[in-house]
């Protein structure tokens, strides 16, 4: 892995989930209530097309830059793809599936983090409706 900071990997992985149209894209600080990691991106795909979509092009991205991921689960049925990439881990749901396991609620005591601009705007406008408030 390269010398990627956590805040800038996380925003790298944002910006090719993005770029993929991910929907409800959020970033938790898990950092601050787990040592799982410092930071999960979660976001959603509207079909498993879509879904494996999305975690290609966060894989792509992050290989371009010159990180790979620790490990890749789920990316057979593409129903929930997971990217460990140590103290960033990207969780890419079918929305049905990401309403079921309601990982906003399961880490609800991490913070939300504010996105810079661009990003921001972007996962505001791509948004599906089933986002939690």
């Amino acid at each position: 892995m390269t010398a990627l900071p956590g805040w800038e990997r996380a925003l790298e992985c944002t910006r090719a989930a993005l770029d993929r149209k991910a929907y409800d894209l959020l970033v938790l600080e898990v950092g601050r209530v787990s040592s799982i990691a410092d930071y999960f991106v979660l976001c959603s795909g509207r079909s498993d097309t879509q879904v494996q979509a999305i975690a290609d092009g966060v894989e792509a991205h992050l290989e371009a830059l010159g990180v790979r991921p620790l490990a890749i689960e789920g990316r057979q049925h593409a129903q929930w793809v997971l990217l460990d990439y140590g103290d960033v881990v990207v969780h890419v749901f079918y929305v049905p599936v990401r309403e079921f396991y309601d990982l906003e609620r399961l880490w609800s005591r991490a913070p939300r983090v504010e996105l810079p601009e661009p990003f921001q705007s972007r996962a505001r406008s791509q948004k599906t409706g089933t986002e939690h408030r």
